[in-house]
């Protein structure tokens, strides 16, 4: 993950989310931030095998994960991880 700031207002910033992934064919951003909608932050494959999607978000902690074709992956540019209630874990992004 890319932490990319620009246009930023008081309360909000401006995140660039990057996941690699040649083989996929549909990569989808969730998290608490779209209370882990599979469909409403798709990704968008900006080379070859490179996925980004940008999001303003409003200050604060939030868990999130790559859903890549049918299977939930970490992001593996974020060693910042947490428990979830399914026994696996999420990252974690502080947006200031």
């Amino acid at each position: 993950m890319t932490t990319q700031l620009s246009k930023q207002t008081p309360k909000r910033r401006r995140i660039k989310f990057t996941f690699n992934a040649k083989e996929a064919a549909f990569v989808c951003l969730s998290g608490d931030f779209n209370n882990w909608s599979e469909k409403r932050h798709v990704m968008d494959e900006a080379g070859p095998g490179t996925w980004t999607k940008t999001l303003l978000l409003p200050l604060g902690v939030y868990e999130y994960k790559f859903k890549v074709d049918e299977q939930w992956v970490n992001d593996p540019q974020n060693e910042q991880l947490k428990l979830n209630c399914f026994g696996t874990e999420n990252n974690l992004i502080q947006v200031r």
